[in-house]
């Protein structure tokens, strides 16, 4: 029997697979809104690429976009557009659908990849961004630090999108620490220099972003999990360190968080990553070991043995993928042949599976005389 393929439960939702879509940033929203774009791109991962399925980072305020173009969850508005596309997907689909709230921090205001990325120009209409403390991510523009109100601002912001998300219906809500954004820049000694009780040691800095969490977690419907993603490292000299990181992670769990997305690196541009296959998997066994959660595995994975392996050696309780899945949503139907394994199919692609039809060599008719 396959792990790679087998369910797990967290709280009340089970999970058909142990396969994760990672929120992939697709910066074609306007004003935060979904999509028709959305709705194709999040409605053929939801036919199956895996058992549970992640919006792109979705923001909590205007302000918090790392784009003009980045998706959001702040009006009424982008929870109507929102809930159409994941309408779509639950009605035809057959994934658990998640969704990745966050907030930019001081890597916000800038351009999507495709129109050069970088901050965003004068006559751009460029927008003040926040942070921690006033220490600029390279030479971008430094961001204002929050101040009391300022933290209360966000932590409503983050609390208001969490109430919309469950009237939308998602099955699951993860809050984004990782990537050199907003609650990544709080943990990150590289970017929060605050000398009150939000910044200093790895327990202030973390204050805030267990803040955030507890009031999120408190309108969350308790039937349903919630996660964190994190960077487990800086990848940079006197930055976030792993050890930091698990005693984060071990305040979430107590404070009921059901799983850490384990990621790492995007809090300063000098980091040195060392790259291989599976390159952050010895992060999420780490946390898995000494927190005692559920950890989800991300990074150049791309093999199903592979994948199988990080699971079954229990490194691992899911695996996820971004790019592998963007260049072949059907990426876990291959994958369960190639492992033996079954997986969900949605009725209207039944006719497919492996054990309804085989396709027949093709048979050459003979060249004309």
């Amino acid at each position: 029997m396959s792990h790679l393929f087998s369910p797990i439960t967290l709280r009340d939702m089970t999970v058909s697979n142990r396969l994760v879509v990672s929120p992939m940033c697709q910066y074609l929203s306007k004003d935060g809104n979904a999509e028709d774009w959305h709705l194709m791109h999040l409605g053929q991962m939801a036919m199956g690429a895996g058992g549970l399925v992640f919006t792109e980072a979705t923001h909590v305020s205007p302000e918090g976009r790392i784009t003009p173009r980045c998706l959001g969850l702040w009006s009424d508005d982008n929870e109507r557009t929102l809930k159409r596309v994941i309408d779509f997907c639950k009605t035809h689909g057959v994934a658990k659908m998640g969704i990745q709230l966050a907030h930019a921090g001081r890597k916000a205001s800038n351009r999507p990849p495709l129109q050069g990325a970088g901050p965003l120009a004068e006559n751009e209409n460029p927008w003040q961004t926040l942070g921690p403390s006033e220490v600029a991510y390279g030479d971008w523009p430094a961001p204002r630090a929050l101040d009391d109100d300022g933290l209360a601002m966000v932590k409503a912001q983050f609390v208001a999108a969490t109430e919309r998300s469950a009237r939308i219906g998602f099955d699951v809500v993860e809050f984004h620490a990782a990537h050199g954004y907003l609650m990544h820049q709080f943990l990150s000694p590289l970017s929060n220099v605050r000398n009150d009780r939000y910044g200093g040691s790895i327990e202030g800095r973390m204050q805030f972003p267990l803040e955030v969490f507890d009031a999120c977690r408190a309108v969350w419907p308790e039937a349903k999990p919630v996660g964190v993603r994190v960077s487990a490292t800086d990848w940079i000299d006197d930055g976030l360190s792993v050890d930091e990181v698990v005693e984060f992670c071990k305040a979430l769990k107590e404070r009921g968080c059901d799983f850490i997305d384990v990621s790492s690196g995007g809090n300063h541009p000098g980091q040195k990553i060392t790259l291989g296959p599976g390159y952050q998997v010895p992060f999420a066994e780490r946390v898995k070991r000494e927190v005692g959660i559920p950890v989800m595995a991300v990074g150049l994975i791309t093999e199903p043995v592979q994948a199988e392996n990080i699971v079954a050696s229990g490194q691992a309780d899911f695996v996820a993928l971004a790019r592998g899945v963007m260049d072949n949503p059907r990426w876990a139907w291959h994958a369960a042949r190639a492992l033996g394994a079954q997986t969900d199919y949605p009725p209207q692609y039944a006719r497919c599976k492996p054990d309804t039809w085989r396709a027949a060599p093709a048979v050459m008719a003979p060249a004309a005389e």
